[in-house]
């Protein structure tokens, strides 16, 4: 952690950021428009790269609204082979480097026909359908409590600061319970079904680890889905990853716009 941490502030002339937004996949386009340094995750020791089509690959730090921002441009997943601690890592990184916000993003699929693709979810709770946690093995308890509480994992306050946002931005943001699958395969029209009977209404197969550890480590956190596509079953037509890139081209701005009025306010 030491050698990770010294070797972002020897690059980012000791940025001290506040808040750490985490972009999931297709919504790269956030960063577009602003000037920051950028760092790839190749350069960074104990840093796994993201492998897969719509994560850039690099942190990017950025001043915003007067907010320090770090910006995690695509992140890590358990089906590409990394295990649980190599896709936590960065948020452990972010509570060293000072911030105190994580800001979750992801590209999820509806498993109700009421959720579009291109609606915006606040995420209000999260089902892990994964049987793993990143919290297995020895505590640090210098870091956060061996059995932490998990009622209040997307932070209430900060949920209603950005329904708050949605309203003044003219936002149509929906709310609703994220379930994650490890993937690679997207679930069978049988396991959408039962989802639904869960109380899920997005499925996807990320989030879920960074939040628990962000909880965890006591940073508040927020988490938002860009419902890319309808779930197997929901719909005829069958999935595939390019149109979740797309879907994030086509909500690119309202996201940024919602994203954008969060930061200014919190």
């Amino acid at each position: 952690m030491h050698s990770t941490v010294d070797f972002i502030n020897k690059k980012n002339n000791n940025f001290k950021p506040d808040i750490a937004l985490v972009l999931g996949s297709g919504l790269g386009e956030f960063t577009k428009n602003l000037n920051g340094i950028t760092i790839p995750y190749s350069d960074i020791p104990n840093f796994k790269t993201s492998t897969v089509k719509g994560h850039n690959g690099s942190l990017f730090f950025t001043e915003l609204f007067n907010k320090r921002l770090v910006v995690m441009q695509g992140r890590l997943h358990f089906y590409e082979g990394y295990n649980l601690s190599d896709i936590t890592y960065p948020i452990k990184v972010f509570k060293n480097l000072g911030v105190k916000t994580v800001i979750l993003t992801n590209a999820a699929g509806s498993v109700k026909k009421d959720l579009k693709p291109s609606d915006l979810m606040l995420i209000s709770d999260h089902i892990n359908f994964t049987s793993k946690n990143p919290l297995i093995g020895p505590n640090d308890d210098t870091l956060g409590e061996r059995f932490p509480d998990m009622s209040d994992i997307y932070t209430k306050s900060l949920r209603d600061i950005v329904k708050q946002c949605a309203k003044e931005t003219g936002t149509d943001l929906k709310e609703g319970v994220y379930i994650m699958t490890t993937g690679p395969s997207y679930e069978t029209p049988a396991e959408v079904r039962m989802f639904n009977i869960l109380g899920a209404d997005a499925v996807g197969m990320s989030t879920v680890p960074e939040a628990i550890v962000s909880n965890y480590l006591g940073l508040q956190t927020i988490g938002i889905s860009l419902i890319s596509n309808y779930a197997s079953g929901i719909s005829d037509t069958k999935l595939n990853h390019a149109e979740v890139v797309e879907m994030g081209k086509v909500a690119a701005s309202k996201f940024t716009k919602l994203i954008n009025a969060i930061i200014e306010k919190i």
